[in-house]
């Protein structure tokens, strides 16, 4: 692999983690927004890739991370445990599983977009 690639791909993911680190209490964005303000508009995807990858026990509010539409992408357990931790911050889901981007994104990242 080259190096340049490795060195590009990682200080990526570290931007991604600074984002992500600093998303207050209470606060939700979306991978686009995430992967817009790590400096690559394009990459939502390999944000969620990141994500994933995270160790168990991760102190990173990874949970804050939510889709385009407001909704968040995980299933089963997953899915319960990123509600549950967005629900104990005062962040509210509608009945079909929404949150509100209008109340409840960060207002830092709807300044910039």
């Amino acid at each position: 692999m080259d190096p340049a690639m490795t060195t590009e791909a990682d200080n990526f993911r570290q931007r991604v983690i600074h984002v992500i680190a600093a998303i207050p209490y209470g606060y939700v964005v979306t991978y686009g927004d995430v992967a817009r303000l790590a400096g690559s508009a394009r990459a939502a995807r390999q944000v969620g890739g990141i994500l994933r990858g995270l160790p168990a026990g991760s102190l990173l509010p990874w949970y804050r991370v939510i889709n385009r539409k407001g909704e968040i992408s995980l299933t089963g357990p997953d899915f319960q445990r990123q509600k549950s931790a967005l629900q104990s911050e005062g962040v509210v889901l509608d009945s079909e599983g929404k949150i509100d981007l209008d109340r409840f994104r960060w207002r830092y990242v709807q300044d910039l977009l």
